[in-house]
């Protein structure tokens, strides 16, 4: 912003005059260095961080680490120094997981930065000058090439075919052309008279002046949005959050009551607090944070072998729970590789198969390869869409404008792959809207756009190759055709100057040659992938900074149909009707940084659960914004992919559906752990609060439930980790976001084999001390009980809503594996004389084993009546 207003809407001559600068002669170094101390250095400014100790500290921020913690002093100072190392153990560990997988993308910032960290051609006391880009100010002038980024902010006052490539920062996929002339009102991606921050200069030269450095560029606004979006919880941690406060207020409240009810009728006050810290000890799911960190982690390990790299553990499963995906275009959905599709020429339309800038491909004819030997209009259009050239492709790597790539392509894919060589050229210009070379024998080749070419055509080249009159009528309705197939339409011709010339002095008559048309066409893979989505349930919505129609005709190629919203009818969108409307809109085009965030947290007013994709720099304030952030690994700038919480490294839409599958597969297995063990450290609670009601000896006593919590839980538990995907899992609708973690129809599950539990660890206490045990053998067939039941459980919870037993163990060997381990743990634990002594157990004889078996299968046949009646009640969820 100058004084005078924009500068897009000022003349270069008011721009200049507004900064006290000279066009010609740039600034004096006195005064370049004046207005540096004044402005500050071109950068953006780096962003306060977390230190590492900070980070780990808060990694003990958790209601259910508090009462951890408290537990661990009280018994401390109760003198069970065991019982407190042990738990202070489990919070350590836990921490120091926790602190290592933390992967938070607050590098995004420096990243940022670091886009303008270049060295830029500035015209200082009348000479070009190579400069640090932190050192321009506003009043510079600017000297561009084709190769060069863009320092700063420039007003343009010069230039010569410039070409820019904004895609980064616009989303425009095709360079766009420059023009010094003033503008009216205009969007970012209009503004032609701009070259702004961080962009690529990649056709032609030109010059501007400095209007805005470091974070007063349009990158240090998108600076600003990525600093002030909020970083969300995911769905994972908002119920794991919302879990633990609920666990933890109801274990306060039974250990409060278990103290003053024991206190009340006399018993001491130091054995009534052991009581209350052991139901508390007992009541934590202590194994929680371990196997939820090892089921992400091994989810993310099955990420990286579908080319998906995660930054935070979370981010699998909130892929899981994802009902939106917003995907930029460029890049993510397309290719980015202008291709041609269809050429016109001789009276005969051909269709190039083929993609992108390998040659590999062809020309053909109603369907069939054509021979283009019988046909030289058309051998004569893809001829002169490669001598009027400047791009040159070299394995596979293009260099130069897209569109002129895509010419070289086409003609490869012909056969034709030298031109005559070339003398003079008449560059394109936007005022021309055509380019002509002049190459050896006289032969001149001109492109441009078709109005233009056919205004200076008299003839055009028929299918035998001899002129033939001009049919311009018919030219111009296959142009329209291919229009409206949001297809970009090029015309070629041809003429004859004298064979010794070696100047294009002016143009003849020429002869119409053809048409080719091209597109940036969508990836073969991204169209599978939406189709995908959408049996998923999930929906898929395109963001893009692309005209209208162009977005529309892309969105119908890959299954998006309906409206395009544009970023003007975004912006004049009240609030208030904006999540409708763009709930009910999958086609997004010219939109803005800020209106991407805005689209983002409209539909996260609706409690969608948001996949942002992106791959530039106008992606990365909606990547931090979103639930979750996707960046491409091999076309995305470092912007997006620090933002983002995954990478994909083959830039494969495709692989969003495989990360969803994921998650959702991870999401399944944390929720059967959890259903799973939730009844062990409420049965344990019930045992202990009944044990202290009715005033008699504790069935369990602390170090006894640590052991099942840091054995028998952790043993059984870590098989979840790697439990496989169900089959029907792509099949079913996203879990609803506003659901809990563990619905009705599950807690009642946990509750039954809770009273299980307690009905068999109680019962079974009494009758083994009535029978003449001892009290460490009958403690010892409660934690027993405990272990078998959990064991028996586990094969109901393979599956939550139908049977698996062995065909469960078949697929998942570490089931079976898990269920060794804890009978050789438990066997250990009952039989060994320095265990009896450490847990004060006791060996058992037979029959006790048979009575524990008994209570297992009880509880196991319960549980799958329970499911069976869950599948034939309509409406009752497990999932």
């Amino acid at each position: 912003m100058t004084a005078s207003g924009p500068p897009y809407r000022l003349t270069a001559a008011q721009v200049a005059l507004d900064l006290d600068t000279d066009p010609d002669r740039g600034l004096g170094s006195g005064e370049a260095a004046a207005r540096l101390a004044a402005h500050g250095p071109n950068t953006l400014p780096a962003a306060r961080r977390r230190g590492p100790v900070l980070r780990f500290l808060l990694q003990f921020h958790n209601p259910l680490i508090y009462v951890l913690l408290v537990s661990a002093v009280i018994t401390a100072a109760l003198g069970e120094h065991v019982d407190a190392v042990v738990i202070l153990g489990v919070v350590i560990v836990n921490a120091i997981v926790g602190f290592a997988q933390e992967a938070r993308a607050e590098r995004a910032l420096a990243a940022l930065a670091a886009l303008t960290r270049t060295t830029a051609t500035a015209v200082r006391d009348g000479r070009p000058a190579r400069v640090p880009s932190a050192g321009l100010v506003p009043g510079d002038v600017v000297v561009l090439e084709a190769g060069d980024k863009v320092p700063a902010d420039l007003r343009l006052v010069r230039s010569a075919e410039l070409k820019v490539d904004e895609s980064a920062l616009t989303g425009e996929s095709a360079p766009v052309a420059k023009d010094p002339a003033p503008l009216g009102e205009a969007v970012l991606g209009d503004r032609r008279n701009m070259a702004y921050s961080g962009t690529f200069a990649t056709y032609g030269t030109g010059a501007g002046i400095v209007t805005a450095t470091g974070a007063g560029t349009e990158i240090g606004l998108v600076h600003r949005l990525v600093d002030q979006a909020t970083s969300v919880q995911t769905p994972l941690t908002r119920k794991i959050a919302r879990f633990g406060r609920v666990v933890t207020v109801a274990i306060l409240g039974l250990a409060a009551v278990t103290f003053a009810v024991g206190v009340l009728r006399g018993q001491p006050a130091a054995e009534m607090l052991t009581a209350a810290v052991a139901l508390a000890v007992g009541a934590i799911p202590e194994g929680l944070p371990a196997v939820v960190t090892i089921t992400l982690a091994f989810g993310v390990a099955r990420m990286v072998g579908r080319n998906a790299i995660v930054r935070r553990l979370p981010a699998v499963e909130t892929l899981g729970s994802t009902t939106v995906i917003c995907t930029d275009k460029t890049g993510t959905l397309t290719r980015n590789e202008m291709t041609v599709t269809g050429i016109a020429a001789g009276g005969d339309l051909y269709e190039v198969t083929g993609l992108g800038y390998a040659p590999e491909g062809e020309v053909t004819l109603a369907g069939a390869a054509a021979d283009l030997a019988p046909r030289p209009a058309v051998r004569e259009c893809l001829l002169a869409g490669l001598a009027c050239n400047d791009a040159r492709i070299t394995e596979g790597t293009l260099v130069g404008d897209p569109t002129e790539g895509a010419l070289v392509v086409s003609a490869a894919k012909a056969g034709i792959t030298e031109a005559p060589e070339r003398l003079d050229a008449i560059p394109f210009s936007s005022e021309r809207r055509y380019m002509a070379t002049l190459h050896a024998g006289g032969d001149v080749y001109v492109k441009g756009s078709v109005e233009r070419i056919l205004a200076m055509c008299g003839a055009q080249l028929g299918a035998d190759g001899a002129p033939e009159p001009l049919d311009a009528a018919g030219v111009t309705a296959v142009a329209h055709a291919y229009g409206d197939r949001a297809l970009r339409v090029l015309a070629f011709a041809r003429a004859a100057v004298d064979p010794l010339a070696d100047r294009l002095d002016g143009l003849p008559r020429l002869v119409f040659l053809g048409l080719q048309a091209m597109h940036d066409p969508p990836r073969e893979e991204a169209v599978r992938a939406v189709a995908a989505c959408r049996t998923a349930g999930v929906q898929v919505k395109m963001i893009t900074g692309d005209h209208a129609a162009t977005a529309r005709a892309i969105g119908e190629r890959i299954g998006l149909r309906g409206r395009a919203m544009t970023g003007t009818e975004l912006a004049a969108c009240p609030d208030a009707e904006l999540p409708a409307a763009v709930e009910e809109t999958a086609v997004f085009a010219r939109v803005s940084p800020e209106q991407k965030l805005r689209l983002v947290q409209a539909l996260q007013g609706r409690s969608h659960v948001i996949a942002m994709t992106g791959d530039g720099v106008n992606d990365a304030p909606a990547l931090k914004q979103a639930d979750i952030g996707v960046a491409m690994g091999r076309g995305g700038t470092e912007v997006a992919k620090e933002s983002a919480d995954m990478i994909l490294t083959d830039d494969d839409f495709a692989s969003i559906e495989a990360a969803i599958e994921e998650g959702r597969g991870v999401f399944d297995n944390l929720v059967k752990f959890i259903v799973w063990s939730l009844p062990a450290n409420i049965g344990l609670g019930l045992v202990l609060m009944a044990a202290i009601l009715g005033g008699g000896e504790l069935p369990i006593l602390p170090v006894q439930v640590l052991w099942l919590n840091m054995t028998a839980v952790l043993v059984l538990g870590l098989p979840f980790a790697v439990e496989p995907r169900d089959e029907d899992i792509m099949r079913r609708p996203p879990r609803d976001p506003s659901l809990p973690l563990v619905t009705r129809a599950l807690t009642a599950r946990i509750l039954l084999v809770s009273v299980i539990l307690l009905a068999g660890a109680f019962g079974l206490f009494h009758w083994e001390q009535a029978g003449g045990a001892s009290l460490a053998q009958a403690r010892t067939v409660v934690v027993n009980v405990f272990a078998a039941t959990l064991l028996a459980y586990l094969f109901n919870c393979l599956s939550l809503d139908r049977p698996l037993l062995w065909r469960g163990v078949r697929r998942n060997p570490w089931v079976g594996a898990g269920a060794l381990a804890l009978i050789a743990i438990q066997a250990l634990y009952t039989y060994a004389p320095v265990m009896n002594d450490v847990f004060r157990s006791a060996p058992l004889p037979a029959p006790a084993w048979a009575r524990i078996a008994a209570v297992a299968a009880v509880a196991y046949a319960l549980v799958e009546l329970a499911k069976w009646g869950s599948r034939r009640t309509p409406g009752r969820r497990t999932r």
